[in-house]
């Protein structure tokens, strides 16, 4: 009688670097041993390929208050809508989004317009570059928008990274648009600061992002 030589399972190729937008600017937006504490959590949720996003039927609403111009009614009621564990989440965020609808000004001149997702390469770290949503006005001016809906502001640091990241790869995002983020639980809108100057700031997340890259291939 014979038996057939086992076969050990091939073990799991680790995950490769990857960020998304949101979590590389939360990773620049740290210090010290923080960073590799991020990190890490990172790679284990890419590995066990978990998260969710709760903030997906307050961007819809927002989007449908610009496309049917009605002044911010589906913000309004979304609180009253979504699961009970997230209404005090929205019931903070809905102010805010509805002050950001307001300075869009005449509805009638604003229009959705179609973004793309883009991956943009800094230095060996690929991150996902994704914006909230796009505006076209009637003037031609075209807003990338990614929405911030932190407790607290975003930073300087996490300012500019998102910014400049968007506006690098704004070719595949939406094409001569400039890139906007708005502090949805304050209505504050942020656009490129025209003193910054882009090769620092590159040279600043070329950085950063070697940095992940090495914690990410050391992290348990």
């Amino acid at each position: 009688m014979t038996t057939s030589a086992s076969t050990a399972p091939a073990p799991t190729p680790a995950p490769l670097p990857y960020a998304t937008l949101l979590a590389f600017t939360r990773y620049v937006d740290r210090t010290g041993p923080a960073k590799a504490t991020f990190v890490g959590g990172l790679r284990k949720q890419r590995t066990s390929r978990s998260g969710f996003n709760p903030h997906g039927q307050l961007v819809k609403a927002l989007k449908a208050d610009i496309a049917f111009r009605t002044g911010g009614r589906h913000l309004s009621e979304i609180a009253g809508t979504v699961k009970p564990r997230w209404r005090p989440l929205y019931e903070a965020l809905v102010p805010g989004a509805v002050s950001y609808l307001h300075s869009l000004g005449d509805l009638s001149a604003v229009q959705l317009a179609q973004t793309h997702d883009a991956l943009g390469m800094i230095g060996d770290l690929p991150v996902k570059i994704n914006p909230h949503l796009g505006l076209r006005y009637d003037d031609g001016r075209r807003e990338a928008v990614r929405l911030h809906f932190d407790e607290q502001p975003p930073s300087q640091e996490a300012l500019l990274a998102t910014l400049h990241l968007m506006g690098r790869q704004m070719a595949q995002v939406l094409p001569g648009a400039e890139p906007v983020l708005v502090d949805v639980r304050r209505g504050l809108v942020h656009r490129p600061d025209s003193a910054v100057r882009g090769d620092q700031v590159e040279r600043w997340l070329a950085g950063e992002a070697a940095a992940f890259t090495a914690i990410w291939s050391t992290a348990a």
